[in-house]
């Protein structure tokens, strides 16, 4: 019997594009959201009824209490990080290198299947 085996394809190298958002709780649950572009990350997840992203300013860049580490391999495909969500991230202990305002990551087409996780406050 002649079996012929095709190679593994990196599928991390590059990110899955189907569905909507991909958002892991605390607890290690994992929620698919329902995302549509016009909207921020931090609205799809509010609107998704997650109460473990609080974001007390509504989206407005000044509380960072949206603040969630994003997939290392969306990072490119974000905005660039202003100033202002810059400062607030610097002003909390959990920030990581893949750590973003959730109110500032515009949803868009090519972010579909984007994971993100929320940051809990330590």
């Amino acid at each position: 019997m002649n079996m012929s085996i095709s190679p593994v394809e990196d599928v991390a190298a590059e990110p899955q594009r189907e569905g909507g958002l991909r958002v892991l709780l605390s607890d290690g649950v994992v929620r698919d959201v329902a995302a549509s572009p016009g909207h921020s990350v931090m609205e799809l997840i509010r609107d998704a009824g997650i109460a473990e992203l609080p974001a007390y300013c509504g989206g407005v860049c000044s509380c960072a209490t949206c603040h969630v580490y994003v997939g290392a391999e969306w990072l490119s495909l974000l905005p660039p990080m202003s100033d202002d969500e810059d400062a607030l991230l610097d002003s909390i202990a959990n920030r990581a290198s893949q750590s973003r305002l959730s109110c500032q990551i515009p949803f868009s087409a090519q972010l579909h299947g984007m994971e993100v996780t929320v940051a809990v406050e330590e």
